[in-house]
């Protein structure tokens, strides 16, 4: 797919999955978003297998190694949770702790990016973004994503509020 000089930006394969939830559960876990890798959610980002069958699940490898991880979908994908038709989103961007300001979670962004810009009918990238993910808010608005607070959203059944950017292609 897409690489810089010492990352690799490529589908995840079988052999992937056991790395990109171990990855996402300790950045998840690391950065304060859930208490226990035993939430229902941490249990649903957990669940590579299932996500990869109907929804693109993309690595970071750096240094021979899966550092880093996103899920691609278009609108009307059972992973889509706000996309529109004409824009591609990105969810569960996850980058091992071990590396984190690595320029990992950048690459992978990129890498959205470059694929969203090469399909046609896509005019943008979206995304949700939790309000305490604050480091991942600073790395979207550099990248020249857009908060769209008309878009953002509660989880339903909770009080939990998501916020939802945007990137015109």
């Amino acid at each position: 797919m897409t690489s810089s000089p010492h990352v690799l930006i490529r589908p995840a394969s079988a052999a992937d999955f056991d790395d990109v939830a171990r990855l996402t559960r300790d950045a998840y876990l690391a950065a304060g978003y859930f208490e226990s890798a035993e939430h229902p959610y941490m249990q649903h980002l957990q669940d590579v297998a299932s996500r990869a069958a109907v929804a693109d699940v993309w690595v970071a490898e750096a240094d021979g190694a899966v550092a880093g991880s996103v899920t691609v979908v278009t609108a009307g994908n059972p992973y889509a949770d706000i996309a529109r038709g004409d824009e591609v989103e990105f969810r569960m961007l996850a980058v091992d702790p071990a590396v984190q300001r690595g320029g990992i979670g950048r690459a992978l962004v990129d890498a959205v990016v470059d694929h969203a810009r090469s399909t046609e009918g896509i005019c943008a990238v979206s995304l949700t973004s939790g309000t305490d993910m604050v480091r991942a808010h600073r790395l979207y608005e550099t990248l020249g994503f857009d908060r769209v607070p008309e878009r953002d959203w509660l989880v339903p059944g909770t009080d939990i509020r998501l916020l939802v950017f945007r990137l015109a292609l």
